[in-house]
């Protein structure tokens, strides 16, 4: 068995290998060679577990995610979200790879995000805005540069101080982009000139004006994943050309801000395509420079373990993590 730690990984594999891999991921859950049980939640007296499977039907990769909520772990010096993935040899069925899981996470969902920007966002997008400073927050930013040449990000939180933290991190860790990172000090206005916008919050209210959207804008909603949370706006919902999620199954469940829209009647389940349906058919994607386009993801066990399996064959390859 192969023990990859997030900094192994990021030895073998990059945002643009996730991205790649993502879209490879979803095309296959639409064509339905994938199967994706519904997750296993076990309520514990310290927190909660979460068992999240995945099986790819053609090549019979096999694994599952892990990962727990422990609140109290901190004061144990031990992460409060601790996960890992597991993956099966499609030839013994004996467990190959134990990799870093909220590392994969991270990677999985800000290239999912990556690969509906590649897809939808208009070519010559240059400014963009990224709302959300958490934990998922440097790879969303990650994979908005690395399939746009951005000239400008600003970066807005709630927590003002918290941005401003993050904003002067980024100047330095993709110095590389040639990008000016900023913080925001008047949203509504960043968001007015933004070509891509990105919300990665668990707000269960929108996180910026509808009405400030400019047309051709293309944007995210990635961190919202439960009926109680709603961080894009419904109006954009309703006025999007293009609606597109990681899953239907998926958000239909869990996202409040596709299923409230869907419930006030705004729009109908049948006005939203899945990620696959772009990689299939690129004839799906924008049409022209002043569409508004939009991204849904919740997240799918299936990213985690194809993203997992592709990470532990380059991982083999070049001989990199701990063999047990």
């Amino acid at each position: 068995m192969l023990i990859l730690t997030a900094n192994e990984i990021k030895k073998v594999y990059t945002m643009q290998d996730a991205i790649a891999a993502d879209k490879q991921a979803l095309k296959i859950y639409t064509e339905g060679n994938s199967e994706v049980p519904l997750r296993i939640n076990f309520d514990m007296q310290k927190g909660q577990s979460l068992f999240m499977p995945a099986h790819i039907k053609g090549s019979d990769i096999v694994g599952i995610k892990i990962v727990s909520v422990f609140p109290d772990n901190p004061a144990l010096g031990k992460p409060s979200v601790p996960a890992q993935v597991l993956l099966l040899d499609p030839q013994t069925g004996e467990v190959c790879a134990m990799l870093d899981g909220t590392y994969v996470t991270q990677l999985r969902t800000g290239a999912v995000q990556g690969a509906a920007t590649d897809l939808l966002a208009r070519k010559d997008a240059r400014r963009a805005v990224l709302i959300g400073t958490g934990g998922q927050a440097v790879s969303q930013l990650e994979a908005m540069l690395t399939v746009r040449p951005l000239t400008d990000v600003a970066i807005f939180d709630i927590d003002s101080e918290k941005a401003k933290q993050f904003t002067e991190e980024m100047k330095s860790r993709f110095e590389h982009f040639s990008t000016n990172f900023y913080y925001s000090q008047d949203l509504d206005q960043d968001i007015s000139r933004a070509d891509i916008i990105t919300s990665v919050t668990t707000s269960k209210v929108a996180t910026f004006n509808g009405e400030n959207v400019k047309p051709g804008t293309h944007i995210n909603g990635v961190g919202a994943y439960t009926p109680e949370m709603h961080e894009i706006p419904s109006d954009i919902v309703k006025k999007s050309s293009i609606r597109v999620l990681d899953t239907k199954e998926g958000v239909f469940a869990e996202a409040g801000d596709i299923i409230d829209p869907i419930n006030q009647k705004l729009v109908s389940k049948d006005d939203f395509l899945e990620l696959g349906n772009l990689v299939m058919n690129s004839t799906l994607c924008r049409e022209n420079d002043q569409q508004i386009t939009l991204f849904k993801t919740v997240g799918t066990a299936v990213l985690d373990v194809y993203v997992g399996y592709d990470i532990y064959l380059k991982a083999k390859q070049k001989g990199i993590g701990l063999t047990i």
